[in-house]
């Protein structure tokens, strides 16, 4: 048997031995491996961006949202904005389930802002002092709404991040300004830190104040545009929505789910699909990517017969003086890896290099995981030895006294 020492002399020499020809077979495979661990990682890192997302709204989280049964039949539902069926009552009796940490009713408006000389149209958020706590807001400067600002009717507003920088500029604290809506004169009590967007809702852009004075002033009725509930515990979240469920249908007189006039969110199942959602389009990726790495492998196989062919004497006098078909076979097969390995490495490099710049132009982070890698080796190792394996078995199988006469 050949030494492993003498194994890789003979490869390194024979690889360098035709440098322009070894590195265009490389480059297949650094294509290759450079795609699908460029797509493996951005699909990881869009899938952790959008987990985190939904993760600080709160994977604990149930939303419930006016909706009607279409007259069609069940499982068609009119849009929340045409249908009026929420109320504060409701809010109230889920507050009272044993499941139910937190409640947080929600009517939803838009308005144009005035503030000296800047104005902006702007979500209103009529709100009531649980919403800080349900939807995670920090507060900056100043305060948030209180439970007698919504008793009272009070005229306050709490402005997002992005809303006070775009009436007051960076320079000035907005606590204690005065900010006009139509006839109401609001005055700024508070200014959240930046939250960013949760579901259709950005909070840094909006302005919120007392859910009764959105009610009076702005919508003009009780209703709300949703209810947001905190469940005690994620493992019990199937649980609770079948709570929030009947309570809802039996406050409404309705017998029939089907025809219920609200359907409820539930965050953990969301973030599950949108999960498996992301698996299967990186997976798919993944595969188109992977098709370079066929036409890499390819291009191995042809390196290596034309290798066969070239060398076809040397083989005759190795095989003339002793050498076994194993010997020989493991000579070109050992060529053929050390030419998918040094690929895989290059292309692993280079395939960070891409998802690290490809994420920054996306606004997300890539992330390498350590199965990507393994997946990326695995599939060198496979390419290496399935497509340099014909070869090697040629040179191998060649008659030693054909092999010495061949010109």
């Amino acid at each position: 048997m050949m030494r492993i020492a003498d194994l890789l002399s003979e490869t390194i020499h024979s690889l360098t031995s035709n440098k322009v020809r070894s590195g265009l077979t490389i480059l297949g495979i650094v294509v290759g491996i450079a795609s699908v661990i460029a797509m493996l990682a951005l699909g990881a890192g869009s899938q952790a961006s959008i987990e985190s997302s939904i993760e600080s709204a709160g994977s604990n989280l149930l939303t419930v949202s006016p909706s009607s049964a279409n007259n069609q039949g069940a499982g068609m539902r009119m849009s929340a904005s045409s249908v009026q069926s929420l109320t504060r009552d409701d809010a109230e009796a889920l507050a009272e389930l044993s499941l139910i940490t937190g409640v947080a009713p929600l009517s939803q408006g838009n308005a144009q802002l005035v503030a000296d000389d800047t104005n902006a149209n702007a979500q209103v958020l009529g709100v009531t002092p649980e919403y800080a706590t349900v939807s995670g807001l920090t507060v900056a400067s100043g305060g948030f709404i209180t439970d007698r600002d919504d008793s009272a009717y009070a005229q306050v507003v709490v402005l997002g991040a992005t809303l006070a920088e775009d009436l007051y500029g960076t320079d000035i604290d907005p606590v204690g300004e005065h900010i006009r809506s139509g006839n109401l004169l609001l005055t700024v009590v508070g200014v959240l830190e930046e939250k960013g967007t949760s579901g259709v809702t950005s909070v840094d852009s909006a302005a919120l104040i007392p859910l009764s004075t959105q009610q009076r002033y702005i919508s003009g009725n009780e209703y709300l545009s949703s209810i947001t509930l905190t469940v005690i515990d994620e493992e019990v979240m199937t649980e609770a929505e079948e709570s929030v469920e009947q309570t809802l249908l039996s406050l409404h007189g309705i017998s029939d789910p089907d025809y219920a006039d609200f359907q409820i969110q539930n965050m953990a199942d969301m973030l599950d699909t949108v999960s498996t959602v992301i698996d299967t389009f990186t997976a798919l990726l993944a595969a188109i990517a992977s098709i370079s790495l066929l036409v890499g492998g390819i291009g191995i196989m042809n390196m290596m017969l034309t290798t066969v062919t070239e060398r076809t004497r040397e083989i005759g006098l190795r095989k003339a003086i002793g050498a076994d078909d194993n010997v020989i076979s493991l000579q070109f097969l050992a060529e053929s890896v050390v030419l998918t390995f040094i690929g895989g490495i290059i292309g692993i490099t280079f395939g960070w290099v891409i998802a690290f710049i490809g994420g920054g132009m996306l606004g997300i982070d890539a992330v390498l995981t350590p199965d990507a890698v393994g997946l990326a080796a695995g599939v060198c190792a496979f390419i290496g030895v399935v497509f340099g394996y014909y070869p090697a078995r040629r040179a191998a199988k060649l008659s030693p006294i054909e092999a010495l006469r061949y010109q």
